[in-house]
């Protein structure tokens, strides 16, 4: 048997490839494929079947990428009218090599949602493991806030998706989650690299709760919804456009950025927080490289062009994927020789000011302060925040930019600067001018032994 698990940094995202005797299966494809296909020729397999766990909405999927590479079957669940593959129920099996995998509908997180389970039929007919989607992660299960207006329902659904069908394969079934620590999929997801039935029984808190208190909580949970998910429903329910080929980022001379910018073009400055705050292109967006699966769907469209703004244009091939996976298209190319060439061309550029915590502690007292945390809810509460701060998640910012007043001098800090960063871009792009980004936020406020208030 070969097994491999791929994770696809920023979205968190885990799909699986398993094979023997010649043939693979992969389980939730992201979109660039040639992982999984690469896997398999180093490994004499030839791929011929697909499993979709369930319809996703933070990326987009890769199976009729791999289709239209390798002929193989697509499968997923029977609850939902999809364009393409085939629609699977309840106790079909499939046969790989020595593998048979069956499928356990596991509805709650979406309607069709289902669950694979894998034996090695040469060493045992036993469960080996079990490719769970969104049903149930290290440390959580998954969110079930799609259905508003059925909110106990389908809450109970993956009570008992868990309870009747997942638990009871045994304590040794290694899990395989579609996402790991850091999904918005999921509300406290751990950072395990891999998990069991069993483990999960002992440490998960939510499978510890009868069905009515499981309900309750999943039904009070609030989990972040980008914008872009809606997009990537449809576009995972009718089938993927395919890829742009070749993945390749045009260098795009100053003037023509200027004019790009000019016709509505979206910039975005991928580099840390302190080089953006140094100096940037008026009107850019910052968000840092590793953050932008995270975060772009928040706040840029897939029509306009994008134009990506670095130091030294290097690995411009890693940031296109990390756009296509979550279906931005409309890369334009990268302003070719970095941002110091526009420098350089005597153009106009934009700072944002910085502190050091230790500053932001001598200002404290200063009554012209609005203390802005960018963080999330659940971490603004857990870990506690400085008195008199707002707290406004930073992906759901561009909503709630009423509500800042520009009179003020705007302190932007969250978990370390990054998410600050983007705020402050988004701010200086409204017309507010007097804006800072405490560098190291609260990690370096902890670190330094500052207080904080909790609730």
């Amino acid at each position: 048997m070969f097994f491999e698990k791929v994770v696809s940094a920023g979205l968190a995202h885990n799909s699986y490839l398993a094979g023997s005797g010649g043939e693979a299966a992969v389980i939730d494809p992201r979109r660039d494929t040639g992982i999984y296909l690469e896997l398999a020729r180093r490994n004499d397999l030839r791929i011929t079947h697909v499993f979709e766990t369930h319809r996703n909405e933070d990326y987009l999927i890769g199976s009729l990428e791999l289709a239209r590479v390798t002929g193989c079957e697509i499968h997923h669940g029977a609850k939902m009218d999809f364009r393409y593959g085939s629609p699977v129920r309840e106790g079909e099996r499939f046969r790989i090599g020595t593998l048979d995998l069956s499928i356990l509908e596991t509805p709650g997180h979406t309607e069709e949602s289902i669950s694979i389970v894998l034996s090695d039929t040469e060493v045992s007919a036993t469960p080996l493991m079990v490719f769970t989607g969104d049903a149930l992660f290290a440390g959580d299960v998954g969110r079930t806030d799609f259905y508003p207006d059925r909110k106990e329902e389908v809450a109970g659904e993956l009570y008992d998706s868990l309870h009747r069908k997942i638990l009871p394969l045994g304590d040794g079934v290694i899990v395989c989650p579609a996402h790991g620590g850091g999904s918005v999929c999921g509300a406290d997801i751990s950072d395990l690299p891999w998990t069991t039935v069993g483990y999960e029984k002992e440490t998960d808190p939510m499978l510890r709760l009868d069905r009515e208190a499981f309900i309750r909580r999943k039904v009070a949970e609030r989990h972040h919804y980008p914008p872009y998910f809606s997009r990537m429903e449809v576009q995972n329910r009718n089938g993927p456009p395919p890829l742009p080929c070749p993945l390749h980022l045009r260098p795009i001379p100053v003037q023509e950025v200027k004019d790009l910018q000019q016709k509505g073009g979206q910039l975005v400055d991928i580099r840390s927080p302190s080089a953006f705050a140094g100096g940037h292109v008026p009107g850019s967006l910052h968000i840092w490289r590793e953050g932008l699966s995270a975060f772009a769907g928040y706040f840029l469209n897939d029509g306009d062009p994008i134009i990506i703004v670095d130091d030294f244009n290097q690995d411009l091939g890693e940031i296109q994927r990390q756009f296509a996976r979550i279906g931005y298209d409309n890369l334009a190319g990268c302003l070719d020789g970095g941002f110091m060439a526009w420098a350089k061309a005597a153009e106009p550029v934009g700072t944002v000011k910085t502190w050091t915590v230790h500053e932001l502690k001598e200002h404290l007292v200063d009554p012209s302060l609005y203390l802005l945390d960018l963080r999330d809810e659940p971490n603004y509460l857990k870990h506690g925040h400085l008195p008199g701060a707002h707290q406004i998640y930073a992906g759901e910012f561009r909503s709630h930019i009423c509500k800042v007043p520009m009179e003020k001098k705007i302190v932007c800090f969250c978990d370390a600067g990054y998410k600050s960063s983007i705020v402050a871009s988004l701010l200086l792009q409204e017309g507010f001018r007097d804006v800072v980004v405490v560098l190291g936020s609260m990690a370096a406020w902890r670190k330094a032994g500052y207080p904080v208030e909790k609730e």
